[in-house]
């Protein structure tokens, strides 16, 4: 794969030049590691009857998971408590797991356990790689990376896309970086507000 596009978020691309160095060029080798055509093992039937050979989601997925774990990187899941009350919220906001959980029962008020989820991170960095349904594309780019730079987990977020070269060798449904480029774009330079890089990826 090759880095065809990129768009800079709040400076995001400038931080990793500058601060993160050598995780832009971890990301780089990566992406530029996974070969597409390697890839290419879902068959899909036509309705005249011919089967051709897509690039599979879950195999790029497969192969960007061991790249970046064998430079160190790691997945991370944070779960945090959560309930009705908008007050309640407001002063557990900023605390551990079981600190919000038992101020949260303190009061009598039923809990919820939701938790977010980051494909990789290293360093106060973070990946996502965005194959799933183009459906909740958006609102991964605005809440996942937005949650750990609010949390002070991450200074900068990287979002890896395929471009609509690659989007339609693959199943339908896959999101892409030219789609949703513009949903960043026309919030204005403010939001969301976190420093990021979107990437669109090509074979």
């Amino acid at each position: 794969m090759q880095i065809k596009s990129s768009h800079s978020h709040l400076n995001g691309e400038e931080c990793m030049l500058v601060h993160y160095q050598k995780l832009w060029t971890d990301i780089q080798a990566v992406i530029e590691s996974v070969d597409a055509e390697a890839c290419r093992i879902r068959v899909f039937t036509e309705k005249d009857g011919q089967e051709n050979l897509l690039v599979s989601p879950e195999e790029i997925n497969k192969r960007f998971k061991d790249g970046f774990e064998s430079r160190g990187w790691q997945q991370r899941r944070a779960a945090f408590w959560v309930t009705h009350n908008e007050n309640l919220l407001r002063n557990v906001r900023g605390m551990s797991g079981d600190e919000q959980r038992c101020k949260i029962e303190e009061t009598e008020h039923e809990t919820v356990r939701p938790y977010n989820r980051t494909c990789f991170v290293k360093d106060r960095v973070a990946v996502e790689l965005q194959l799933d349904d183009y459906a909740f594309t958006t609102c991964e780019l605005f809440s996942e990376h937005l949650s750990s730079y609010v949390s002070d987990i991450i200074d900068v977020g990287i979002a890896v896309l395929p471009v609509k070269e690659l989007e339609r060798e693959m199943s339908s449904g896959v999101p892409c970086y030219e789609r949703n480029l513009p949903s960043v774009l026309r919030q204005g330079r403010g939001v969301p507000p976190v420093p990021l890089v979107f990437i669109g990826m090509a074979p």
